[in-house]
């Protein structure tokens, strides 16, 4: 089906070129060899990689990867300054919280702490929510194009959603932190540090999809995704934990403050690009023909209306239901 949604939002040109080439490919192998691919690709793991790998084609991964890390780093640190510029925490502990070098992490701190921070009244405030809201946005398309939905309509009542989101993602930087701390004093404390930074992970790529896509995507639909992000989170914060503090203070060494910029950049992008992988993998497991699929789909397909209770009313009017177009295709 080709893409009729605005904006862009998947590029199927590019998904049907690489399936040609798949196909091509597979079509130059020897006979035997070419049956046993089609059969292995007809199979529950194949399916799941060949679908995997034509949604990151369809969805331009890499570009909404760079497109999200960059929204994350304009948006998510300037609300951190702002709530600190408000509630005056302690700065030590809000400088801290991404690890940074001892001399960023000073500079951080004088900045929070300089008198200069009153000019972050309310009207910054409200600048600086108003735009990180396009982080909300590109999001809200990420996730569109991963389950070919139509994008909700951005409507004056869903801001709160927007709004929601980036305030949770940046909260999360600063709580998920300390109660994983807490959890370490809990023994076994690695355990309980795994175990509770697992579940906010499983929280957080449940709800910031659940929350842009108006509750169109059920928690059941978004759970595959959130484990498997979940899961490579496990493995990736133990490494960012030591890698990235050496990263930073090298960058800061040798290029200063535009070094830290950098690499925390490179730090989001691949935090971004894991994030979206996990979503195309979960959503490609939820809609595949299997059993598996048709479990996790439960009595509806992914991205039919909710019942009238828990769609918004302005929303549930101008969204298509997608399975009146699958009624209409079918007939």
């Amino acid at each position: 089906m080709s893409d009729t949604r605005p904006d862009g939002e998947g590029n199927d040109a590019a998904a049907d070129m690489f399936m040609r080439g798949v196909e091509a490919t597979l079509a130059r192998l020897p006979g035997p060899l070419s049956r046993v691919a089609w059969a292995l690709l007809d199979r529950w793991p194949g399916r799941i990689a060949i679908g995997t790998a034509k949604s990151c084609v369809r969805i331009e991964l890499f570009d909404r990867s760079m497109t999200i890390a960059a929204q994350l780093f304009t948006s998510v640190f300037p609300i951190l300054i702002a709530v600190a510029s408000w509630v005056h925490p302690d700065v030590s502990q809000i400088a801290g919280q991404s690890a940074l070098p001892g001399a960023s992490e000073a500079a951080v701190a004088q900045a929070l702490e300089s008198p200069t921070n009153a000019t972050f009244g309310l009207v910054g405030t409200f600048i600086v929510l108003v735009s990180a809201t396009s982080l909300s946005r590109a999001m809200t398309r990420a996730w569109a194009a991963i389950w070919e939905l139509p994008r909700p309509k951005s409507k004056l009542g869903s801001a709160w959603r927007w709004v929601a989101v980036v305030l949770g993602l940046a909260t999360s930087l600063v709580v998920v932190r300390e109660v994983v701390r807490l959890a370490g004093d809990i023994p076994p404390g690695h355990f309980w540090e795994v175990v509770v930074a697992f579940a906010c992970d499983v929280t957080v790529a449940i709800a910031v999809p659940w929350i842009l896509m108006a509750g169109v995507l059920s928690v059941r639909h978004l759970t595959p995704g959130a484990l498997i992000y979940a899961t490579a989170m496990a493995f990736i914060r133990p490494a960012s934990g030591v890698f990235l503090p050496q990263a930073l203070e090298t960058s800061a060494s040798r290029y200063g403050s535009i070094g830290v910029a950098f690499t925390y950049l490179a730090w989001l992008y691949a935090i971004a690009w894991v994030l979206l992988v996990a979503g195309v993998l979960g959503a490609v497991v939820v809609k595949d023909r299997g059993v598996v699929g048709a479990w996790l789909r439960g009595s509806h397909e992914p991205g039919t209306l909710p019942p009238p209770e828990v769609a918004d009313d302005d929303e549930a009017l101008d969204r298509p239901d997608p399975r009146v177009e699958h009624e209409s295709r079918d007939g």
